[in-house]
């Protein structure tokens, strides 16, 4: 679910708002346009990365090997952020993830997201939204284009509707894209050989609501985090206005 004033494109750059008014007005049955190479697609996604400041990765903390995370999920995270030039793996946990990109963005970073189309991007300021790089639908080269992204981003979120487990075969060109540039990848129902971090979610309570009335303020997740070197660490974590400060995302796809 994209955030009003977003702009929608797929992998090829072609804006789906343009792509559909120009189907409404044609009089007569064309041949489809050429589909665009996998060199234009990835000269697209660069140009795109270059246009929020991400051609040249910018550091957003001082820790150089780790992306800093405010608010509560701090207090779990391994040195309080997520891996550089790593492999996270998340639970399916929209809210998690959405709280992942809000502080990251929030703090000056940039971040893509890559197959989650119905992602709902809440509240954010427009100006961190600018930030953000998101391919719903990247098709049989999702691996590419998350690869292509963590060259030049803070940043990658890499999802696929139904788990799969990569071999270290298909891994190895996705680990040296993320090895040349500075993003923490974090990977949704896609297992890596020997991620840096795991981080589970698990729903435990809302906020501000009762018997049919009031309205969800919070949401609290029981998280749990694991990486290599440290000691499983785990704490109740409230997303939302009851806990963390309000924020808005945006998703530009």
């Amino acid at each position: 679910m994209s955030a009003p004033g977003c702009i929608l494109f797929g992998v090829s750059g072609t804006p789906i708002r343009a792509a559909s008014a120009a189907a409404a007005n044609l009089a007569v049955v064309e041949e489809p346009p050429a589909q665009p190479s996998r060199v234009d697609q990835v000269a697209e996604l660069r140009a795109r990365m270059a246009a929020i400041g991400g051609e040249v990765p910018q550091q957003v903390v001082e820790d150089a090997e780790t992306l800093a995370v405010a608010g509560g999920l701090s207090l779990v995270l391994p040195n309080g952020g997520l891996p550089r030039r790593a492999v996270t793996h998340v639970s399916d946990t929209p809210a998690l993830i959405v709280e992942l990109i809000g502080q990251v963005v929030q703090a000056g970073g940039r971040a893509g997201v890559v197959g989650w189309p119905e992602l709902s991007y809440a509240s954010i300021d427009a100006d961190a939204m600018e930030r953000v790089v998101a391919v719903p639908d990247a098709g049989l080269d999702d691996l590419s284009v998350a690869g292509v992204l963590a060259e030049g981003l803070d940043l990658v979120v890499l999802r696929t509707r139904s788990p799969f487990q990569l071999t270290p075969v298909r891994a190895r060109p996705l680990l040296a894209r993320i090895r040349k540039g500075q993003a923490a990848l974090v990977c949704v129902n896609v297992e890596v050989p020997s991620p840096a971090l795991t981080v589970t979610g698990q729903l435990a309570q809302f906020h501000g609501i009762g018997r049919g009335i009031g309205r969800i303020t919070g949401i609290d997740f029981d998280v749990r985090a694991q990486a290599k070197g440290y000691r499983p660490a785990s704490a109740r974590v409230t997303l939302g206005t009851g806990g963390v400060e309000k924020r808005r995302l945006r998703a530009v796809t």
